[in-house]
């Protein structure tokens, strides 16, 4: 059985959607917004034990960003950070735009991620 959670916030241009399906081997999660939402680069984690002595849980990762875009700077952590608090397999697929953003408008579209992502944790690991 497929399982979902659906939330969104920000204003346009911008508003980010994440979708999070849960499957039996992992999360496929989604984070899309702006005035073109898109497939800007995909990640696949694996979290596994740290090659550190001590040094908890690591990733093994594989990021492919599409051409001309940047989304795989955002979605690398993002999905390791789930991977690793949830011990389980991502995939994040990243795709936000928002046209003539400049620095100021990229920095905010990182902290409402980042938002989304924490919010998201916090919800799952209370409902468990």
């Amino acid at each position: 059985m497929l399982e979902l959670y659906r939330t969104q916030t920000g204003l346009p241009p911008f508003q980010i959607h994440l979708l999070v399906t849960s499957t039996k081997s992992g999360l496929i999660v989604q984070l899309l917004g702006g005035d073109k939402p898109h497939v800007g680069a995909t990640v696949i984690t694996h979290p596994r034990p740290s090659l550190v002595p001590g040094g908890g849980t690591s990733c093994n990762s594989i990021v492919i960003p599409e051409l001309g875009h940047k989304e795989d700077e955002l979605a690398k952590p993002l999905a390791e950070k789930i991977a690793v608090a949830l011990n389980c397999t991502v995939v994040l697929v990243a795709g936000i735009h928002v046209e003539n953003a400049g620095r100021e408008g990229i920095d905010k579209i990182k902290l409402i991620c980042r938002q989304l992502v924490e919010d998201f944790l916090n919800q799952t690991s209370a409902g468990k």
